[in-house]
């Protein structure tokens, strides 16, 4: 798979300790040709803004299994709007039930990513929703 993806930061924010998914995906984007930054376990929304902002990274892949989703994927928008990041695109995977998937999305969410997906589903989702060159540049 040739595969145009760029910086992806992946991180597991809050206390969820179940990291073999976003490790799984790490390494497939990695193998697609990003260059994955993988944060470890138990972040802080406002740390994982921060690496993001000073990684210089085009999309931030939040892994959550916790339940609390939807506060983690918020704050960690609204910290990287107030760095200044708010283009940056941002991702969740994990453990998201159906009805959550619109507020996440309406939060800022680029897209979620769930169990029933396949890996080659989810890297070439987020190539095509980074790694065509931008228009204009």
């Amino acid at each position: 798979m040739s595969l145009n993806l760029k910086r992806i930061l992946i991180a597991k924010p809050g206390l969820d300790g179940h990291d073999v998914g976003a490790k799984v995906i790490a390494m497939a984007l990695r193998d697609a040709g990003a260059e994955v930054i993988y944060t470890g376990l138990r972040k802080a929304p406002e740390a994982i803004a921060r690496i993001a902002v000073e990684e210089d990274v085009d999309a931030v892949g939040l892994s959550i299994l916790s339940g609390n989703h939807k506060e983690l994927a918020i704050d960690t928008i609204r910290c990287l709007v107030e760095l200044g990041a708010d283009d940056m695109a941002v991702f969740v995977g994990g453990t998201i039930p159906a009805q959550d998937l619109f507020d996440l999305k309406q939060a800022g969410v680029r897209d979620v990513f769930t169990a029933a997906m396949t890996i080659d589903d989810v890297v070439a989702a987020i190539d095509q929703a980074i790694g065509a060159p931008e228009s204009g540049q």
